[in-house]
């Protein structure tokens, strides 16, 4: 069990509460200057002379010439002496006392001796007798990766046969890499989709920008305008654009007037923690976002104070579904995963109770036949004087069999009864 980690006797916890910047602000200028040098900012941004701990009064000779500066390192490097050794090396002499490894104890080696596997005569001579590549197949079935080298295993796994030359003590050799394809330039005009947009075009759903160099902030501010009346483009992909504060908070405020935006990715961009929280908090005005991404930004820590607000904006977002952010802190992390898995549960939930719903609102008659008229299923009995035939009121004595009667004969009023049917009396016959 490891304890806790402290600082100046007090747990790391205890300081969570500790505002910083009042800190901060209480520290003099020689004390901030004595503070900056012992710590190193997280911005990979700044050069390496405002980043390190050497602060040089000199003035400069001139401009940086890398060239001379590599030749004269060089130069310097052949000319330092190396430092004499105090007795020169000389092969096959030991100085010194050799180092013998303690003898094992006798509990330990008695121990070791009993343990013994009684496998069988059957399994005990096919092992004897089983060949290196039928072990090491076997090793790959039982899991026993650390009896194998990679290329070993995935060929017993694949059934390609062992590598020629790779036993037991193989070693692998570097498997040449795969080229693969660079991605396609990213084509889209913008201007083109900023007129799509602004237009409300019914069939744009999907606006993406990713990877696009050389975005001016008009064209920004022009696109962020036209989400606040769109209503039909779902998919927002922004990733490695460009982004920073400025533009971030007028996209939070088209997010907050937007209903129609199912997944926004701003991704790789120069974003600052404030304004990712600002990005979290305007998904609060409509609750239409079901999946946001904002990982990767110029600060690559949010810090403690700035995650626990994006936890308690997440956990009052009910329509979220994915997050896409790096969270340091544990506490955080769970309790973003399970608000979302709430959310996707409740999700479920509906969707189920809508498929219900509109089963239920069915009708749930039996339809009438195909090709049968649905008066046939009428079962009012005729009137007296439909039934009874109005051209001919002669009575029939006994039924007319004919077969060659038409259909005239039953509109004149004639009960026509169909003749029997051929029954042949030997059917075996």
């Amino acid at each position: 069990m490891t304890t806790p980690a402290k600082l100046y006797g007090r747990e790391l916890s205890a300081y969570d509460d500790v505002d910083v910047d009042e800190l901060l602000a209480k520290l003099s200028q020689e004390e901030l200057t004595m503070l900056a040098k012992e710590v190193d900012p997280d911005d990979n941004f700044l050069p390496p002379s405002q980043r390190n701990n050497y602060a040089c009064e000199k003035d400069p000779t001139g401009p940086l010439n890398r060239k001379k500066l590599i030749e004269h390192i060089n130069k310097q490097a052949l000319e330092t002496p190396d430092r004499p050794e105090v007795k020169p090396y000389v092969a096959g002499v030991i100085r010194g006392k050799k180092w013998i490894p303690p003898p094992v104890p006798e509990k330990v080696r008695e121990a070791e001796e009993q343990i013994t596997i009684d496998l069988g005569d059957e399994y005990e001579q096919a092992l004897t007798t089983a060949s290196q590549e039928e072990i090491i197949d076997l090793a790959a079935i039982l899991g026993f990766h650390s009896m194998m080298n990679q290329d070993q295993y995935h060929a017993s796994l694949l059934n390609k046969g062992q590598p020629v030359g790779l036993g037991w003590d193989g070693i692998t050799k570097a498997t040449k890499p795969k080229i693969y394809p660079m991605d396609p330039p990213n084509d889209v005009d913008p201007d083109q989709t900023i007129n799509r947009v602004k237009d409300n075009d019914q069939s744009f759903i999907d606006l993406n920008w990713n990877n696009i160099k050389n975005i001016s902030d008009e064209k920004f501010e022009k696109l962020f305008e036209a989400l606040k009346t769109n209503t039909h483009l779902e998919v927002l992909s922004l990733v490695n654009v460009g982004l920073n504060d400025r533009t971030a908070q007028l996209l939070a405020d088209a997010l907050a007037a937007n209903a129609a935006l199912r997944v926004v990715n701003v991704e790789t961009n120069f974003i600052s923690p404030a304004g990712v929280v600002q990005l979290v908090r305007a998904l609060l005005a409509t609750n239409t976002v079901e999946e946001f991404r904002a990982s990767n930004q110029r600060s690559q820590v949010l810090g403690n104070k700035t995650e626990m607000e994006i936890t308690r904006l997440v956990e009052q977002n009910p329509t979220l579904l994915r997050l896409g952010m790096h969270l340091e802190y544990s506490d955080a992390r769970h309790r973003v995963a399970s608000h979302l898995q709430r959310n996707i549960d409740r999700n479920c939930r509906l969707k189920k109770r809508a498929s219900v719903s509109l089963s239920l609102r069915l009708p749930r008659g039996r339809p009438p036949a195909v090709g049968v008229d649905s008066s046939f299923f009428n079962l009012t009995p005729p009137s007296a004087e439909t039934a009874t035939p109005t051209t001919d009121r002669r009575i029939v004595d006994k039924p007319i069999i004919d077969n060659d009667v038409s259909i005239t004969d039953a509109q004149n009023g004639n009960f026509v009864m169909a003749s029997p049917p051929d029954i042949n009396p030997e059917p075996h016959s």
